[in-house]
């Protein structure tokens, strides 16, 4: 039931991000859609069977385990659940942003990561394309976090609903009403924000690191307000990687186990 859930929700946010991007994209992008498409969604059903076959739920599991344990802080604290629900989805995503930071700071977690950098365009597509050994690695993390929190099974679920619908949004090939755009950027990260991320540009790169909530970029200072050319036009992926040849699925695949290249 709860991969269900998690599932219907994605698929639901990923169509209407798609079409929204098919009406109004803000970039051109260089390569064709169904090229593109093939391999991030390739990587994204590769990444669902591998996950289903091993510690896929693992981190809802872990929180109902924890619960009957009586394990971790707040299953050991008078908190009511409204508070642990609250706190968790906060702690939650706090540790994602660290994690994002650690993936691009640690260069044995970088290999794994720059798979998710090499995209060449910028799409909601491109919130899935991971390699699969970050996508178990990441879901490792959550389950020692979910644990040592003592997190609400109910914030898990919605943490993963948040979390994937987020970076389906603030991936997209879209724009928002400037005014709107600003403001929203105090709460949430935005397409116009996280795309500055994916800037070839290392320093660019190097910043906005948030998936849902804003305010983590801008409390440790790693904040980038704008980018040096107009979204418009600056180059998107990685410099040692702007050869679409060389970014097929089953070299993705094999990208972390290749010899490393300037950023």
């Amino acid at each position: 039931m709860e991969a269900m859930l998690r599932f219907g929700v994605f698929i639901g946010i990923l169509v209407l991000m798609a079409s929204w991007e098919l009406l109004s994209p803000t970039r051109y992008l260089s390569i064709p859609r169904r090229q593109r498409w093939s391999i991030n969604l390739g990587l994204a059903a590769l990444n669902a069977g591998v996950m289903r076959i091993s510690i896929g739920a693992a981190a809802w599991l872990a929180a109902n385990w924890a619960v009957d344990q009586q394990l971790g802080l707040f299953n050991n604290l008078p908190v009511p659940d409204w508070l642990n629900i609250s706190l968790s989805l906060l702690l939650l995503d706090l540790a994602i942003y660290a994690q994002h930071v650690a993936a691009h700071r640690w260069q044995w977690f970088w290999r794994l990561h720059q798979v998710h950098h090499s995209d060449l365009d910028f799409d909601t597509t491109t919130a899935v394309r991971f390699h699969p050994l970050e996508i178990m690695l990441s879901m490792a993390y959550k389950v020692l976090l979910v644990i040592a929190l003592g997190a609400d099974p109910l914030a898990v679920i919605a943490f993963e609903i948040i979390l994937n619908g987020c970076a389906l949004f603030n991936h997209g090939n879209v724009s928002l009403p400037p005014l709107f755009e600003r403001m929203l950027r105090y709460l949430l990260v935005t397409p116009g924000m996280h795309r500055i991320h994916h800037s070839a540009r290392q320093q660019e790169t190097d910043s906005n690191f948030g998936f849902s909530l804003s305010c983590w970029d801008r409390l440790f200072k790693t904040y980038c307000h704008r980018s040096q050319q107009p979204q418009t036009e600056m180059t998107i992926g990685l410099n040692g990687f702007q050869d679409r040849q060389e970014l097929g699925f089953f070299q993705l695949l094999a990208m972390p186990f290749r010899p490393l290249r300037k950023r």
